[in-house]
């Protein structure tokens, strides 16, 4: 006990103090695990590491030095001991929720560290006293692993108040959607239809992007990746990427992206590379048993029918030809208007005869033929 007058001795001797009392004191020394406070009685207060703070570890010579005034509640008065328990925590965590049933009642905003991430949901900490985070209402979508939010400070609204039951419920998910709501509005009155815009990408499937341009998603179809073929979206882009697209559609709330910017389009000057009559390279694609479908550039499929492969006759197309193969052949018809291209093997071998299998060429169905060409985009 700090030095005082005989008389103030004899005051504090007398003086009473009860369990549940709140009182005031000067604390006289501090150790990492212990606090102790003049109380002005006979015996000084203690306050154990547990009933000061919420933090397991915590070093209180960092949190409090000699000379300061606190404010505790009294736990237990211990004559045999010489000495007065006292909580700090405690009564932080009644005027907590005093603090907290205002915020309850106004609606109000709050800010808190994540204390703990449990099965169910999270524990924040807000002015000593505790506050359940359900996992639903974490976030405004589905979180697998809530591990992230550990130590993070985060916002929220208290939805249910009832401290008797020990049951005070936080709310960060509508926060979220109000925010998305309110940057969406601001999203649809600024874009329109052929604007690029800049977006990151939030989810991958298997049938394209979902992109986040800041307030709503829009869906980058797999057919609209690349002028050329993509085969699985997953290898082309991952969660977090940044990528520059352009509005295709605008549909109520629904947003279609493409990334086939017409200055890349491969056919733009596909009538010079690919007249009739050139000779041109190029890989296998596919087939179908009328003929195999030949990449000339990304974007560009060309069709090379059954009996245009050779000299001889065969059967389908796979019994001379593998994917993946390189062929040169000739370009025996070019229809730029619905972007068609005819090849022929066998016209760089025997022009004669293949020039009597134009017809069985121009039998081929062209709904067909694109129905072909519009199922590989795709694959």
């Amino acid at each position: 006990m700090s030095e005082m007058s005989f008389e103030q001795m004899i005051d504090n001797y007398d003086k009473t103090i009860r369990n549940g009392e709140v009182v005031e004191g000067t604390v006289i020394d501090v150790k990492p695990d212990e606090i102790f406070v003049d109380l002005g009685f006979k015996f000084d207060g203690i306050i154990t590491r547990n009933e000061y703070t919420n933090e397991a570890n915590a070093d209180l010579t960092t949190m409090v030095k000699p000379g300061d005034s606190i404010d505790a509640l009294v736990i237990k008065v211990s004559e045999s001991e010489s000495k007065v328990l006292l909580s700090y925590k405690r009564l932080a965590a009644e005027k907590g929720n005093k603090r907290l049933e205002e915020a309850f009642e106004n609606g109000e905003v709050l800010t808190a560290k994540v204390d703990q991430v449990l099965k169910g949901g999270l524990s924040v900490v807000f002015e000593e006293t505790k506050i359940f985070i359900p996992a639903s209402l974490v976030s405004d979508q589905f979180e697998k692993d809530l591990d992230k939010y550990k130590d993070q400070e985060i916002e929220f609204v208290i939805t249910e108040f009832n401290p008797r039951r020990r049951r005070i419920i936080g709310d960060r998910k509508q926060l979220l959607v109000a925010k998305k709501d309110e940057l969406a509005e601001k999203l649809f009155a600024t874009i329109k239809v052929g604007d690029v815009v800049t977006g990151t990408v939030k989810n991958v499937t298997d049938f394209g992007a979902f992109i986040d341009l800041g307030g709503a998603d829009g869906l980058l179809h797999i057919s609209e990746m690349s002028w050329g073929r993509v085969e699985n979206p997953k290898k082309v882009f991952k969660v977090g990427d940044e990528v520059k697209v352009f509005i295709k559609e605008i549909n109520d709330k629904k947003i279609a992206l493409s990334m086939k910017f017409e200055d890349e389009n491969p056919w733009k000057d596909a009538s010079t590379k690919f007249a009739v009559g050139n000779v041109v390279k190029g890989k296998v694609a596919r087939m179908t048993d009328f003929g195999a479908f030949v990449e000339l550039a990304p974007g560009v499929d060309a069709l090379l029918h059954v009996s245009q492969i050779a000299k001889e006759h065969i059967e389908k197309p796979s019994d001379v030809l593998t994917v993946g193969q390189e062929v040169e052949a000739k370009v025996v018809e070019f229809r730029e208007s619905d972007n068609k291209i005819s090849l022929s093997i066998k016209a760089l071998i025997a022009p004669e005869e293949a020039e009597d299998d134009d017809a069985e060429v121009a039998d081929v169905n062209i709904e067909e033929v694109a129905s072909q060409l519009a199922e590989g985009a795709e694959e």
